[in-house]
């Protein structure tokens, strides 16, 4: 039998102590140059009645910076002043050309086209940190999707017409998930903070789903239960809101719109584990943070984070959907 002596162990071990710091370390350096260039020096947290940082107001993230770095960026993790500028006007002139176009007839058999530009509320600029991409660790931008996970995807969205359970739960009008529902999209993108002195309340636009969180540390419900929005526990680290949620289930995607790109339709699985960071920055922006694991569906936790930015005029309408959803029962029937 092979046996290592006692120098190597602790040179092994001290090598794997290296590794995990720097895989700690480097979204922390991420976040904080997220920070630097969103935070406000002079900002002091104000407080709800009962003492808590208060958080609570409308907060949007309508953003074209995609949710994983793409190869024009050439690996950069940041874009400069005038790189964010550039890709603003090339937006906002893209989405005007499409408006002015004249409208086209659509021939026999093909696409019956989208909305104008007029109809969504995706945003015409990147986000405010510069960040070429919403994933922020692993370094290269990219989630470490398991190549089963990549294979049920493209599974599911070649045969989205064959059966319901191949369908976007969005477009099927059930959940975007967590932390689908934080994800920006083409619309909807606005998520309202309400607290208690016992609760968090995340009410998300699109879906108006409601996330109900106790600030509590009682025990998470039966590992046996999985939920379309897992079960959620938060609490305070400084002035830091830390939700931890568990308890999903298999019948999710990670995403559900297709600004998620390369994560729409990846599955989640019961063994997702979450731990979200709500810090407000300065008076008109809150940092989220979220930690994925799930040894089922990545190769190792990774980490997705943007700025969410004050909103106090915008107006949430109801978010009708079951209603007169015709969509489903068409593409089935064709």
């Amino acid at each position: 039998m092979w046996v290592m002596n006692g120098a190597a162990i602790n040179r092994i071990f001290a090598v794997s102590v290296f590794y995990v710091a720097i895989w700690m370390f480097y979204p922390v350096q991420i976040v904080t140059a997220q920070v630097d260039r969103v935070a406000d020096p002079n900002w002091v947290t104000p407080r709800t009645v009962d003492g808590q940082p208060d958080l609570q107001g409308l907060w949007g993230n309508k953003t074209i910076t995609p949710t994983e770095r793409p190869d024009s960026a050439q690996g950069s993790a940041f874009l400069t002043d005038e790189e964010m500028a550039a890709a603003g006007r090339q937006r906002r002139e893209s989405l005007q050309a499409q408006d002015d176009a004249p409208a086209r007839r659509t021939t026999a058999g093909g696409q019956l086209g989208a909305y104008g530009s007029y109809w969504l509320d995706g945003g015409d600029s990147v986000l405010s940190t510069g960040q070429t991409s919403l994933v922020v660790d692993p370094p290269d931008g990219r989630a470490p999707i398991k190549q089963w996970a990549l294979e049920a995807r493209a599974y599911s969205l070649a045969n989205e017409g064959d059966h319901y359970r191949y369908m976007s739960t969005l477009d099927r009008c059930l959940s975007r998930g967590v932390p689908g529902s934080m994800l920006p999209a083409a619309y909807n993108n606005t998520h309202r903070i309400v607290q208690t002195p016992n609760h968090v309340v995340l009410q998300h636009e699109m879906i108006h789903d409601l996330r109900i969180i106790p600030l509590s540390d009682h025990a998470h419900v039966n590992d046996r239960i999985g939920l379309w929005m897992g079960d959620a526990r938060a609490h305070w680290d400084g002035d830091v809101l830390v939700v931890e949620t568990k308890n999903f289930h298999n019948r999710g995607w990670f995403a559900t719109s297709g600004a998620g790109r390369r994560l729409k339709g990846i599955p989640t699985s019961g063994a997702m584990h979450l731990t979200e960071r709500y810090e407000r920055v300065s008076e008109t922006t809150i940092m989220w943070t979220v930690t994925i694991t799930d040894p089922n569906v990545y190769t190792r936790p990774w980490t997705i984070s943007m700025p969410l930015t004050a909103e106090p005029d915008y107006v949430v309408y109801e978010y009708a959907c079951h209603e007169g959803n015709y969509a489903i029962p068409n593409m089935l029937a064709g």
